[in-house]
């Protein structure tokens, strides 16, 4: 951080002292909210390509006789994935602007992803299972334990080199959170 630091005021050649403070001030600030901004919808882009591979092997140890999901098709994975990562540029330079007006930084940005997080990973993995319309009211329904399990994948999103792995750890707790509400939500199966 100290080296790019160093490396702007270099390359914006401020001579005088008193505004190398302010522009040091301004990178020191700037390039952790740089690094941290594009995290989320990187990560929902990146799951696009992946997610039904990953989501079939969750599947499979879940449950290896049980039904296996259908991929969604490639169109409708990469509008999703547009949309859900335009819609995450937007909260989150919402979220940005947060700790500037009201100090609540970290916890809006992570509020902010958990909730975005939580609805794309678990509309995802209810996809693979459900018609068009499904999902989107499954989700609705289940609104809290679907934010509470997007808390930790906004964690993950927020840790530099962990956030690699978002992908991988959000789809096999969506779908197992799919799954297990998916039970809850079927009637006991009653034989007599």
């Amino acid at each position: 951080m100290f080296g790019l630091d160093r490396l702007a005021l270099s390359l914006v050649h401020v001579g005088s002292p008193w505004l190398a403070t302010p522009i040091s001030l301004l990178v020191g600030l700037g390039l952790p909210a740089g690094q941290r901004f594009p995290a989320a919808p990187v990560s929902s882009l990146v799951a696009a390509f992946f997610f039904d591979e990953i989501a079939a092997h969750v599947e499979g140890e879940m449950d290896s006789s049980g039904p296996r999901g259908r991929p969604a098709p490639v169109v409708e994975s990469a509008l999703s994935a547009l949309r859900f990562a335009g819609l995450s540029v937007l909260a989150n330079l919402i979220a940005l602007v947060l700790p500037f007006v009201s100090g609540l930084g970290i916890v809006a940005s992570i509020a902010t992803n958990g909730y975005l997080l939580g609805r794309e990973y678990f509309e995802l993995a209810a996809t693979r299972f459900r018609s068009a319309a499904e999902p989107s009211a499954m989700r609705r329904h289940y609104t809290i334990p679907v934010f509470t399990h997007g808390l930790p994948i906004a964690g993950f999103v927020a840790v530099p080199v962990l956030n690699l792995s978002t992908p991988l750890f959000a789809t096999a707790l969506m779908a197992r959170l799919h799954e297990r509400l998916s039970q809850r939500a079927r009637p006991p199966d009653r034989r007599y």
